[in-house]
């Protein structure tokens, strides 16, 4: 059963820049509302999009704390990806004909959370 999903990104300047940036993403009326938490193998792990009646428009990736392991986001397995930060949270928008993520790992990870919105 799908769920609305709002997603806002906040940004706060201080020292020699100062300043509150809010950024609103399009509501999702038909988000899966799930969490996932994921056992990465070392190589190239397809993720799989939620379905069932949802149409997830983003995933948030956040990496178990402590992490010192590399994740890199890939469209396929030959693809360079861009590295991750092995620790922040990061928030990928998605077409809703994405299916799958690619996430590639040095070697295992425990504890990663997605969240599908």
């Amino acid at each position: 059963m799908a769920v609305l999903a709002t997603r806002i990104t906040t940004i706060v300047f201080t020292g020699d820049v100062t300043g509150t940036e809010t950024i609103p993403a399009a509501s999702n009326a038909l988000s899966p509302g799930s969490v996932e938490i994921k056992t990465l193998a070392s190589g190239f792990n397809t993720i799989t999009a939620p379905t069932g009646g949802s149409v997830p428009t983003a995933c948030t990736i956040v990496p178990p704390v402590g992490n010192t392991v590399s994740i890199i986001i890939k469209g396929v397995t030959g693809d360079t990806g861009l590295r991750l930060h092995n620790t922040d949270p990061t928030t990928i928008a998605v077409d809703p004909t994405t299916l799958t993520i690619g996430l590639t790992a040095v070697s295992q990870i425990i504890g990663v959370r997605l969240y599908w919105t």
